[in-house]
């Protein structure tokens, strides 16, 4: 493929994306509207193929010499129906409610055509045993690429396509079927490329400080839509599927939405913060799999709706024959998930008869009884259409129907962080529903983990439904480690938070990531640092009122029964800053609630000097204001901390504490898009919480440690300032964080990083060690430290040196912060140190780096299990698997029951071809962890240690 032709062309098709998530909003599934207004026929293919007509008929005529008629037809086809779902969903969101759910009911059948259409040319590609095919299809890949008359946008069409060719000519036994296959994993990649054009060009959209030049792109999206109109009309499209909107709405019909879920089940009587995932349509030969894997991560159950042609069919006694995809069924349920009936064949059961229903409803059930599922009564309309003849026909049938509150639209849209917005947008709206995926398709598979990531960070729970009613899993908490304990029993009595988080401001300009940074925090205080969650006020959004902040700070947090002496508090704001000039020219800067106006600051926002005021009458021994807004306007005492002191935490405890430390000065700007949807200030506070903040290794960070970090790097990576100091009231003591002692072990299941964020990271390190002047005030040790790199302490030796570090005050002067001198560690201690950093640096794929540290781990404590392990799996992810099984033994010797380092270690034997070891070792693990993810598959290749069952690994 011409990668300079399409790497040009992919700012032309990146508004796609934009206009299909723009008119992707929430889809209100009016069944019975749609069903009594939509006459919609039977064959709803052969509405398309005629729509489909002008198209492929003018597309035909350019067509490259040697594809066949039939194969040029099927791909003409469904180019066809992918330019009329552009055509039908754009502007779709200025439509009204009749016209919404009449393109959404006709966008689900144009999109289940199509699934027709792709299933068609792949049966046809897969006849690899024709000696013709090949030429075939390269000629199609020929046209794919390069048909000159067809815009970049519409090559997407082939997507799908092009991923099973890639799969199936990949491994094929003849050298031409190979480069074929290889010629479409390169066209994927460069179809990877547009999709990432996309992310970028919705983060120009939505993003608050990017900077767009997107008018050639926006003229060239104008002209393919112009030319589709030319061919096509959403009014046409709706007529060829049967399809006309009324004037006025039809009354009657099936009652949706009410009385809480007492007939058909939408989830309106869910809990708070609960939601139901569905997928429908599958199962499916490779998507189902993924999903479950993805599931498995997040314990969260599912309901699979699956349709009866895609599990088998019933012979002339009637008797139910699952195919190739009934296994895949056996394992959804083997996963713990439900199964249930979405029909046989996908038809709108609203046109049909009910003798035609009660056949496709059950055909199926007897196909999902084949798969051995305990009974289930749930049923799913296909595109949400019944009426009330067709709902009391599946009644009968002693099934219930269940629709849905939140639609993914994964059907519509090609772009999975778009899918991803949308599903968490529209459940943060309803805070509970059933939500509609589809496990057909990669973009879905795509969009599920980051869906499940900000909802499992933002409290939610996952239900599912059994005997008649919905089961809510048990909230999933990481259980507190020993640390975190240590840091709540020793150093506090309680701790205490108010969390604030603002985006959607009713007069200010709305911000993006405000309230995800807050959630990050919250979620932050009570898993790694012990924070109680009844002990944390959180407000977002529309919660954080003027009022509701004040009554906060006010009432809960200066409270002497509830807040004592030995307690801490943290405030965490997210959100506008803004700064007032006073006639006396000095300046006063505010944090501005959600209902505040633009021109009366004075009134509506809260001033520093307030924020002064509560920490002087709060009575807990230390306080931390963290701000994520940029001002001036507050007088600061003197930075830093008593120096040189032996017994820092015994010292500190004697003393009050009031900082703050703040994201920038006037006149800046916060910069909103960091990684992970985080702004890059808080970005930078989650990392240095993480550990790395602690720069003298002495597994606490003070907030002076937390400033010295967070505020030289946000300098280097972004417009904006830091600013730190200690308020008025303090007498030199230090808000602390005590870091627990991580205790993973790492595998193939360890997250990371992606390498955007990782290079983030790799220049917030650096940005700090550049800042930071250590000063020998002690012997040298024999294991020096880096501050911000190593840390990882010294063993018995002398204290490290005094680290400086220079950071502006919020009257915009320079202040020199001296971090408190740590004491010496014991050899345990800082090999733990050293291991903590070492996951660290894995997570962010600096390998080299990690590799030391774990070296550094082993030299301090030889016989350290963990870091064996750990420095076993490097070696292992740098591909050198014999002397990562060294290592894996290694751990085994200082551990036996270490069941992870013998995963490892069959995982390493069988990389480097020693299958009879790779089968001890994974023997072992099993016996040790029979409930890991991976046990059936492994089980499988020792009962029967073939080629077909050799496990597969990944890198």
């Amino acid at each position: 493929m011409n990668r300079v032709r399409w790497q040009i062309a992919s700012q032309a098709v990146a508004v796609a994306a934009v206009v299909l998530a723009l008119a992707a909003c929430q889809r209100d599934p009016a069944a019975d509207a749609a069903s009594s207004q939509v006459a919609t026929p039977p064959a709803a293919s052969a509405a398309a193929a005629s729509a489909a007509a002008p198209a492929a008929s003018a597309a035909a005529a350019t067509a490259p010499i040697g594809i066949p008629a039939a194969l040029q037809e099927r791909a003409d086809a469904l180019l066809a129906a992918h330019r009329q779902m552009v055509v039908l969903m754009t502007g779709e969101r200025a439509l009204g409610a009749a016209d919404k759910r009449a393109v959404s009911a006709v966008g689900q059948m144009l999109f289940h055509d199509m699934q027709e259409r792709q299933r068609a040319l792949i049966a046809q590609a897969g006849e690899m045993t024709d000696p013709a095919t090949v030429p075939a299809l390269n000629a199609l890949l020929d046209r794919i690429e390069s048909e000159p008359s067809w815009f970049d946008a519409d090559r997407l069409a082939f997507k799908e396509f092009l991923g099973e060719l890639s799969t199936r000519y990949g491994q094929a036994q003849s050298l031409p079927g190979l480069k074929l296959g290889r010629r479409a994993s390169e066209d994927l990649a460069v179809l990877a490329e547009i999709e990432q054009a996309y992310d970028r060009e919705l983060k120009d959209v939505f993003g608050r400080f990017a900077q767009r030049g997107i008018e050639p792109q926006r003229e060239k999206w104008a002209d393919y839509v112009a030319k589709l109109q030319g061919l096509y009309s959403r009014e046409q499209i709706l007529k060829d599927f049967g399809t006309i909107v009324p004037y006025t709405l039809p009354a009657g019909g099936a009652k949706e939405k009410e009385g809480g879920d007492t007939r058909e089940i939408f989830g309106t009587s869910l809990p708070p913060k609960t939601v139901v995932l569905t997928f429908d349509d599958g199962p499916h030969a490779k998507h189902t799999d993924e999903i479950l894997e993805i599931l498995k991560r997040y314990d969260a159950p599912a309901i699979f709706f699956e349709l009866g042609q895609n599990l088998g069919k019933l012979d002339a006694q009637g008797k139910a024959q699952l195919g190739a995809n009934g296994a895949v069924a056996k394992r959804v349920l083997a996963a713990g998930h439900t199964l249930a009936n979405h029909s046989f064949s996908h038809g709108m059961m609203a046109k049909m008869s009910d003798d035609a229903v009660r056949t496709e409803a059950t055909e199926t059930e007897a196909l999902l009884d084949a798969t051995g599922r305990p009974q289930s009564t749930l049923f799913r309309f296909p595109y949400g259409a019944r009426n009330e003849d067709k709902l009391s026909t599946v009644e009968a049938l002693k099934l219930r129907s269940m629709l849905w509150t939140v639609d993914s639209m994964d059907w519509a849209d090609p772009v999975p962080k778009s899918i991803a917005d949308r599903v968490l947008a529209e459940v943060d709206k309803a805070k509970r529903g059933v939500i509609l995926f589809h496990d057909i398709q990669g973009r879905t598979v795509q969009a599920l983990p980051t869906v499940l990531d900000q909802l499992v960070a933002d409290g939610y729970r996952f239900a599912t439904w059994r005997d008649g009613k919905f089961v809510v899993n048990a909230a999933k908490r990481p259980a507190p480690d020993d640390g975190v304990a240590a840091a709540g029993d020793t150093l506090y009595r309680e701790s205490h938070a108010l969390v604030i988080g603002i985006d959607k401001y009713a007069k200010w300009p709305g911000l993006h990531h405000a309230v995800p940074d807050a959630k990050s925090m919250e979620q932050l205080l009570v898993t790694r640092f012990g924070f109680k969650p009844e002990n944390i006020t959180a407000l977002y959004d529309g919660e954080a009122t003027r009022s509701n902040i004040l009554r906060a700070l006010n009432d809960k947090l200066t409270d002497s029964k509830r807040v004592k002496r030995d307690d801490r508090v943290l405030v965490f704001f997210a959100g506008h800053g803004s700064t007032r000039k006073l006639a006396s020219g000095r300046d006063v800067g505010y944090i501005v609630p959600v209902d505040a106006q633009l021109d009366d600051l004075a009134s509506d926002a809260i001033s520093m000097p307030q924020l002064q005021e509560v920490a002087e009458a709060l009575s807990a021994k230390h306080v931390l204001f963290l701000v994520d807004a940029c001002y001036s306007g507050l007088g600061l005492t003197r930075g830093g901390a008593p120096q040189g002191s032996k017994n820092f935490l015994s010292d500190n405890a004697r003393r009050i504490g009031r900082q703050m430390l703040t994201a920038g000065g006037a006149d800046q700007q916060v910069a909103d898009d960091g990684p992970g949807g985080h702004s890059v200030f808080t970005w930078t506070m989650l990392q240095a919480l993480s550990g790395k903040a602690d720069l003298n290794g002495d597994g606490v960070i003070t907030g002076t440690e937390l400033a010295a970090y967070v505020a030289p790097a946000v300098s280097a990576i972004a417009r904006q300032t830091p600013a730190f100091g200690s308020l008025p009231g303090s007498e030199g003591g230090e808000f602390v964080f005590e870091l627990p002692a991580e205790r993973e072990g790492l595998s193939g299941d360890s997250q990371q990083l992606d390498a955007a964020a990782s290079q983030v990271n790799k220049r917030i390190d650096e940005a700090t060690e550049q800042a930071v002047h250590a000063a020998a005030t002690a012997a040298a040790s024999t294991v020096p430290t880096k501050p911000g790199k190593d840390a990882a302490g010294t063993a018995g030796k002398a204290a490290p040196a005094t680290i400086e570090v220079v950071v502006k005050n919020l009257e915009g002067a320079d202040a020199k912060l001296t971090m408190p001198a740590a004491a010496p560690l014991s050899p345990r201690v800082a090999a733990q140190r050293a291991n903590d950093r070492g996951l660290q640096l894995y997570r962010e794929r600096r390998y080299d780096e990690a590799e030391a540290a774990f070296t550094e781990a082993l030299k301090l404590q030889p016989r350290f299990a963990l870091a064996a392990n750990n420095l076993g799996f490097v070696y292992f992810k740098r591909g050198k698997p014999v002397e990562a099984a060294r290592w894996f033994e290694q751990a085994i010797d200082m551990d036996g029951s270490r069941a992870l380092a013998y995963l490892n270690l069959g995982d390493a034997h069988l990389q480097a071809g020693n299958d009879a070891k790779a089968l001890a070792a994974y023997t072992t693990f099993v016996g040790l962890a029979p409930k890991h993810a991976r046990v059936a598959s492994l089980q499988a290749w020792i009962a029967t240690p073939d080629a077909a069952h050799r496990p597969q690994l990944t890198q």
